[in-house]
């Protein structure tokens, strides 16, 4: 990353709500510079002025992600108001919350466009300017639904899943051409985003996150820390953790599991409203911002994201530790040792 005083430029997808709102802000209590991309006009000049109120400065770009020609005509208006770049966050998303029969084609295909070419069609305005410079940082925001599906989400997970496995191939190709150029990817548990107030849904009851939920913030303070630090992958909290890790070792028990629990996990009590308008083809108008209605049951970031946030450190103390401990016989033998041959030599002296 860039040293020194000079403002970060950053671009963020998806940032007029959610994850992409609370990022946004994240970077603007840095003074970063940064690149608005959405939709929705009202809601992206909002975030521009909460970014100008936290000392950074902002463009708002409306843009469809899913149209590759709009993500760099956004690209390059960034770049001409602001430099090269140095973070780019791919973060806008769509999603149906449907069994996979009811889903019809040209919606399967628009969640598929928004949510998985979106970040390919992002990654490659970033990295054509990024590879000029040989500098700069891309952040996938994945989920642990990238390694671990569960049912009624198979468009997302699917896109997820190909967020994926299309990064990892590209991180190879960049290694192979020694560029400094640096892709990660944020794997997110459940988050309290307005989501499940906009998400199309085919379910009889209103959609909500498979709990625990936690707020946006604690994606944002993971996704900037992504930027900065030289970490292929980070797992946020200990719901992804465990997802992932238990997909590699029991996935036929998970694929049961969720059969039996998927869908009541994934619906609250209240009925669906069927005349709700959705976001998917289009943005849904309204005072929407970064967290959901699920306040009163979202918890910030727990102890598992502080670990992984601080793995060098921690690694670093258990060993000092783990060597104090195993040179505490011989230190206690020596000193020992050293007592008796005082205590001879008091005795001779009597």
């Amino acid at each position: 990353m860039r040293t020194g005083r000079k403002p970060q430029i950053v671009v963020i997808t998806g940032a007029s709500a959610g994850i992409g709102r609370a990022t946004v802000r994240e970077f603007a209590r840095r003074g970063s510079c940064i690149g608005l991309i959405a939709r929705d006009r009202e809601r992206l000049e909002q975030a521009a002025a909460e970014v100008l109120d936290l000392g950074g400065q902002a463009i708002a770009c409306v843009a469809d992600v899913a149209d590759a020609t709009q993500v760099e005509a956004a690209a390059a208006a960034v770049e001409a108001a602001f430099g090269p770049f140095d973070v780019w966050v791919n973060d806008a998303m769509a999603t149906i919350y449907s069994p996979f029969s009811e889903i019809s084609a040209e919606d399967y295909k628009r969640a598929t466009e928004v949510t998985y070419l979106g970040a390919v069609y992002g990654t490659m305005a970033a990295l054509k300017r990024m590879k000029k410079h040989d500098h700069g940082v891309i952040v996938q925001v994945g989920s642990a639904l990238a390694y671990r599906a569960i049912p009624l989400q198979a468009p997302y997970c699917g896109a997820k899943f190909a967020i994926r496995g299309f990064t990892d191939a590209l991180r190879s190709e960049l290694l192979h051409e020694r560029s400094n150029v640096r892709l990660t990817m944020v794997q997110m548990p459940a988050l309290n985003t307005p989501q499940f107030d906009w998400g199309k849904n085919h379910m009889p009851m209103r959609p909500q996150p498979v709990p625990p939920i936690f707020q946006p913030e604690t994606a944002a303070k993971a996704i900037f820390w992504a930027a900065h630090h030289k970490r292929r992958e980070v797992y946020v909290e200990w719901p992804s953790l465990k997802a992932i890790w238990a997909n590699k070792f029991i996935p036929g028990l998970l694929d049961r599991y969720l059969a039996r629990t998927g869908y009541s996990g994934q619906q609250d009590n209240e009925a669906a409203d069927p005349s709700r308008p959705d976001n998917l083809w289009k943005p849904v108008s309204g005072d929407f911002a970064a967290h959901g209605r699920f306040d009163n049951r979202a918890k910030p970031g727990g102890v598992q994201l502080w670990a992984t946030l601080h793995r060098g450190p921690i690694i670093i103390g258990l060993l000092c530790a783990t060597l104090a401990f195993a040179c505490f016989p011989t230190l206690s033998k020596c000193s020992t040792r050293k007592r008796l041959r005082q205590d001879n030599g008091k005795f001779s002296g009597e």
